[in-house]
């Protein structure tokens, strides 16, 4: 298990980057963690270390984006507005399997189709409004 305190974007953004380091070709990244919790700043990092140089946002409404061009293809979901199995599969989801990396934003909302191999990060505030407190496990 891998451990990151952090205490700014830029910080949380240096755990997505190592977490990347560690990934393969086909990796899938579970994010787990409140609205506001840094996902997103996390998946900056992440696409960047593998060298995406383009701009990275939240897909909440497009509920995927796809990063090419760096060292592997990233595939980046949000599942804020899945509610049922239907839902998912409408997506594309599983589509996308095997294609690159998946990382997924609101992985509880997909707990029952997240692989059983998966590297699932968590996100939570830490004691003061800056800090957050991110572990990563499953490699």
């Amino acid at each position: 298990m891998l451990k990151f305190v952090t205490r700014s974007p830029d910080e949380t953004e240096a755990a997505g980057a190592a977490v990347a380091a560690i990934c393969g070709a086909t990796s899938f990244v579970a994010l787990f963690g409140g609205l506001g919790a840094g996902k997103t700043a996390f998946v900056r990092g992440f696409a960047k270390a593998l060298g995406f140089d383009g701009e990275v946002t939240s897909p909440t409404f497009a509920l995927v984006h796809e990063y090419t061009g760096g060292k592997f293809d990233i595939f980046h979901f949000d599942m804020y507005r899945i509610t049922s199995p239907e839902d998912l599969w409408s997506t594309g989801f599983f589509d996308y399997d095997g294609m690159g990396i998946t990382i997924t934003e609101w992985s509880e909302n997909i707990e029952d189709s997240l692989p059983d191999d998966c590297i699932r990060v968590s996100i939570a505030y830490g004691s003061d409004e800056n800090e957050r407190i991110i572990t990563a496990e499953g490699f």
